[in-house]
Protein backbone atom coordinates (compact mmCIF):
# COMPACT_ATOMS: atom_id res chain seq x y z
CA UNK A 1 0.00 0.00 0.00
CA UNK A 2 1.49 3.55 -0.96
CA UNK A 3 1.66 5.54 1.68
CA UNK A 4 -0.01 9.22 0.74
CA UNK A 5 0.24 12.21 3.02
CA UNK A 6 -1.25 15.54 2.38
CA UNK A 7 0.51 18.85 4.19
CA UNK A 8 -2.65 21.24 3.65
CA UNK A 9 -2.48 24.89 3.75
CA UNK A 10 -2.43 28.33 2.56
CA UNK A 11 1.09 29.19 2.37
CA UNK A 12 0.28 32.65 1.89
CA UNK A 13 3.58 32.56 1.40
CA UNK A 14 4.91 29.14 1.96
CA UNK A 15 7.69 29.63 4.89
CA UNK A 16 10.95 28.05 5.60
CA UNK A 17 9.64 25.92 8.54
CA UNK A 18 6.66 24.83 6.02
CA UNK A 19 10.05 23.68 3.97
CA UNK A 20 11.81 21.82 6.51
CA UNK A 21 8.71 20.12 7.15
CA UNK A 22 7.85 19.24 4.19
CA UNK A 23 11.32 17.62 3.15
CA UNK A 24 12.45 16.39 6.29
CA UNK A 25 8.89 13.95 6.44
CA UNK A 26 9.99 12.76 2.56
CA UNK A 27 11.00 9.03 4.12
CA UNK A 28 7.90 8.83 5.60
CA UNK A 29 5.74 8.49 2.67
CA UNK A 30 5.67 7.52 -0.24
CA UNK A 31 3.87 10.61 -1.51
CA UNK A 32 3.37 13.87 0.03
CA UNK A 33 0.54 16.19 -1.80
CA UNK A 34 1.25 19.91 -0.74
CA UNK A 35 -2.66 20.94 -1.02
CA UNK A 36 -3.28 24.85 -1.06
CA UNK A 37 -6.91 25.02 1.28
CA UNK A 38 -8.98 27.37 -0.26
CA UNK A 39 -11.02 29.61 2.23
CA UNK A 40 -13.82 31.72 -0.05
CA UNK A 41 -14.35 33.95 3.97
CA UNK A 42 -10.88 34.66 3.84
CA UNK A 43 -8.52 37.17 2.34
CA UNK A 44 -4.73 36.10 0.87
CA UNK A 45 -2.02 38.33 0.39
CA UNK A 46 -0.59 35.90 -2.91
CA UNK A 47 -3.18 34.53 -5.09
CA UNK A 48 -4.02 31.01 -5.16
CA UNK A 49 -2.27 30.96 -8.63
CA UNK A 50 1.03 32.25 -7.55
CA UNK A 51 1.14 30.15 -4.26
CA UNK A 52 0.72 26.81 -6.23
CA UNK A 53 3.95 28.42 -8.38
CA UNK A 54 6.44 29.35 -5.40
CA UNK A 55 5.38 25.94 -4.18
CA UNK A 56 6.12 24.32 -7.47
CA UNK A 57 9.30 25.65 -7.55
CA UNK A 58 10.13 25.08 -4.47
CA UNK A 59 10.10 21.27 -4.30
CA UNK A 60 10.65 20.79 -7.94
CA UNK A 61 13.66 18.51 -7.71
CA UNK A 62 11.73 16.70 -5.52
CA UNK A 63 9.26 14.02 -7.30
CA UNK A 64 7.37 12.32 -4.42
CA UNK A 65 6.35 15.79 -3.92
CA UNK A 66 3.02 16.93 -5.60
CA UNK A 67 0.97 20.36 -5.13
CA UNK A 68 -2.40 21.06 -5.96
CA UNK A 69 -5.29 22.79 -4.48
CA UNK A 70 -8.64 22.23 -2.80
CA UNK A 71 -12.04 23.70 -1.80
CA UNK A 72 -13.90 22.08 1.20
CA UNK A 73 -13.13 19.84 4.08
CA UNK A 74 -9.22 18.70 3.75
CA UNK A 75 -10.53 15.05 4.91
CA UNK A 76 -13.17 14.85 1.51
CA UNK A 77 -9.90 15.80 -0.06
CA UNK A 78 -7.41 12.99 1.38
CA UNK A 79 -10.29 10.63 0.79
CA UNK A 80 -10.29 11.86 -3.01
CA UNK A 81 -6.33 11.12 -2.75
CA UNK A 82 -6.41 8.30 -1.66
CA UNK A 83 -4.16 9.34 1.63
CA UNK A 84 -4.34 7.82 5.26
CA UNK A 85 -2.42 10.53 6.52
CA UNK A 86 -2.23 14.35 7.33
CA UNK A 87 0.83 15.99 8.23
CA UNK A 88 1.29 18.88 10.19
CA UNK A 89 4.24 21.00 11.74
CA UNK A 90 4.30 22.07 15.39
CA UNK A 91 6.32 25.15 16.76
CA UNK A 92 4.79 25.52 19.97
CA UNK A 93 3.03 23.64 22.45
CA UNK A 94 0.13 26.55 21.23
CA UNK A 95 -0.15 24.96 17.86
CA UNK A 96 0.09 21.28 19.84
CA UNK A 97 -3.20 21.85 21.40
CA UNK A 98 -4.64 23.71 18.05
CA UNK A 99 -3.67 20.59 15.75
CA UNK A 100 -4.25 18.11 18.21
CA UNK A 101 -8.35 19.50 18.34
CA UNK A 102 -8.35 19.24 14.52
CA UNK A 103 -6.60 16.08 14.19
CA UNK A 104 -9.68 14.59 16.63
CA UNK A 105 -12.00 16.03 14.83
CA UNK A 106 -10.60 14.83 11.28
CA UNK A 107 -10.67 11.42 13.02
CA UNK A 108 -14.29 11.53 13.69
CA UNK A 109 -15.43 12.66 10.08
CA UNK A 110 -12.79 10.29 8.99
CA UNK A 111 -11.80 7.36 10.65
CA UNK A 112 -9.22 6.08 8.45
CA UNK A 113 -7.15 9.18 8.78
CA UNK A 114 -3.96 9.50 11.43
CA UNK A 115 -2.73 13.35 11.73
CA UNK A 116 1.18 12.85 11.95
CA UNK A 117 3.05 15.87 13.47
CA UNK A 118 6.42 17.02 13.02
CA UNK A 119 8.65 19.11 15.30
CA UNK A 120 9.97 22.27 13.58
CA UNK A 121 13.53 22.88 14.00
CA UNK A 122 14.42 25.41 16.81
CA UNK A 123 15.53 27.83 14.08
CA UNK A 124 11.93 28.11 12.60
CA UNK A 125 9.61 28.38 16.19
CA UNK A 126 9.08 31.79 15.80
CA UNK A 127 8.51 32.10 12.06
CA UNK A 128 4.76 31.87 10.55
CA UNK A 129 3.39 33.32 7.31
CA UNK A 130 1.04 35.76 9.08
CA UNK A 131 4.39 37.52 10.70
CA UNK A 132 5.93 37.70 6.82
CA UNK A 133 2.92 38.90 5.45
CA UNK A 134 2.97 41.67 7.67
CA UNK A 135 6.63 42.06 7.07
CA UNK A 136 5.79 42.19 3.15
CA UNK A 137 3.00 44.18 3.91
CA UNK A 138 5.58 46.82 5.24
CA UNK A 139 7.98 47.15 3.11
CA UNK A 140 10.22 44.51 5.09
CA UNK A 141 13.07 42.41 3.03
CA UNK A 142 10.97 38.67 4.05
CA UNK A 143 13.64 36.60 1.69
CA UNK A 144 15.72 35.05 4.94
CA UNK A 145 11.82 34.16 6.07
CA UNK A 146 11.10 32.19 2.72
CA UNK A 147 12.49 29.39 0.66
CA UNK A 148 15.32 30.58 -1.22
CA UNK A 149 13.42 29.58 -4.63
CA UNK A 150 10.60 32.07 -3.95
CA UNK A 151 11.84 35.55 -5.28
CA UNK A 152 9.67 38.19 -3.78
Amino acid sequence: MKLIAVFPGSFDPITKGHESVIIRSLGLFDTIIVAVGVNSEKKYLFSLEQRIQWLKEVFSDYPQIEVDSYVGLTTDYCRSKHSTYILRGLRTSADFEFERGIGQMNKQIYSEIETVFLLALPEYNALNSSVVRDIYRNGGDISQFVPERIKI
